[in-house]
């Protein structure tokens, strides 16, 4: 560390690589963690470990030595949005954008005394990039595994309150689907229930509109047969989104699984007002989709609790409801109703 241009500004630099080598480790930490006790996955926790390590070789006394942290500026300095998160997707997302930023300080001023300490920064900065589409992914794809009951949102006058309610019943995933709004107030309503979703640690999907999805940042998006392909909705959202199809028969749930979607609806399994006019698929469909389908699937239509029992015993491993929930006079009541008849049976998931 020993060719800088000017002694003078020596210890400002070490000041600045100190405080970095600090901010991308810290960082690495909480990745870590997150990856080793809620993921179990040694792999990208080891991944994080060994960076830190690399970091902490670079990390030298002589480089430490120049902190003073009494007389730094920035210690008193903070903003709302770091006091507070609204989930566990927001934390890991803060931690990684802040060991990016990190390392990308101490590429450019390891520029000025270590070729070899850019050139490893540089490099460990791609590190993270393809840490944080593997975590991000990971975890969308695990909770999207483990997810027995899907609430499918229909209009109220207190649709949030009765989302909320749902969630604290124990819900992990949640579609907006709103046919009949203006898109400002479908956008105000989709950011403000995503946030709420991601509070409890569900996940959040968009009914049909892939804007509405990439707009609010939501975990995906549900495609009924009519709407964009599972192609486009991927190079429009990312390849860490989750992207849903609705099927009514084999033949679509095939192409659905063969076209790359996520999960699949099964259905509809009964007749019901919010599928109008579509006959019902019947159980023969569910009981097809136990034996064939190869990713997540939810059998919805007209599932409610005087038929939930019989769509379970069909091998439904998921159910997806409407008004069996939004209609419920206590949605948390009707959650943990359906997550107990659910829980009867063990989990048959791919």
């Amino acid at each position: 560390m020993s060719n800088l241009h000017s002694d003078s500004i020596q210890p400002a630099i070490w000041r600045i690589l100190d405080a970095n080598f600090d901010r991308a480790r810290e960082g690495l930490r909480i990745i870590e963690e997150w990856c080793r006790f809620a993921l179990n996955d040694r792999t990208m926790a080891n991944e994080c470990k060994q960076m830190r390590q690399d970091l902490g070789m670079w990390h030298t006394p002589e480089i430490r030595s120049a902190r003073d942290t009494t007389r730094d500026v920035g210690t008193a300095l903070t903003h709302p949005r770091e006091e507070q998160r609204t989930g566990i997707e927001q934390l890991l997302q803060a931690n990684l954008c802040r060991v990016q930023e990190a390392l990308r300080v101490l590429e450019e001023y390891g520029k000025l005394s270590s070729v070899a300490l850019s050139s490893n920064c540089k490099q460990m900065r791609y590190r993270v990039y393809a840490l944080e589409s593997n975590l991000l992914t990971y975890r969308r794809r695990q909770s999207l595994a483990s997810a027995r009951l899907y609430l499918v949102t229909a209009a109220a006058p207190d649709l949030l309150a009765r989302v909320e309610a749902a969630l604290q019943g124990g819900l992990t995933l949640v579609q907006y689907r709103d046919k009949d709004s203006n898109d400002v107030d479908r956008l105000a309503t989709a950011q403000a229930m995503c946030q709420l979703c991601h509070k409890y640690g569900a996940l959040f999907i968009i009914n049909d509109r892939v804007d509405l999805a990439l707009a609010v940042d939501a975990d995906g998006v549900h495609l009924g047969q009519q709407d964009v392909s599972i192609e486009i909705a991927r190079q429009i959202l990312g390849s860490q989104k989750i992207v849903g199809k609705s099927t009514t028969n084999p033949a679509e749930m095939d192409r659905a699984i063969a076209e790359g979607a996520d999960y699949i609806g099964v259905g509809p399994v009964y007749e019901t007002p919010t599928k109008a006019g579509k006959a019902a698929a019947g159980l023969e469909y569910v009981q097809h989709a136990a034996k064939h389908a190869t990713v997540p699937w939810f059998a919805i239509g007209g599932i409610d609790s005087t038929n939930i029992d019989d769509v379970v015993q069909a091998g439904a491993p998921g159910l997806a409801m409407v008004r069996a929930i939004m209609n419920a006079e206590n949605p948390t009541h009707a959650v943990q109703y359906c997550l107990a008849m659910l829980n009867r049976v063990p989990q048959m998931r791919v």
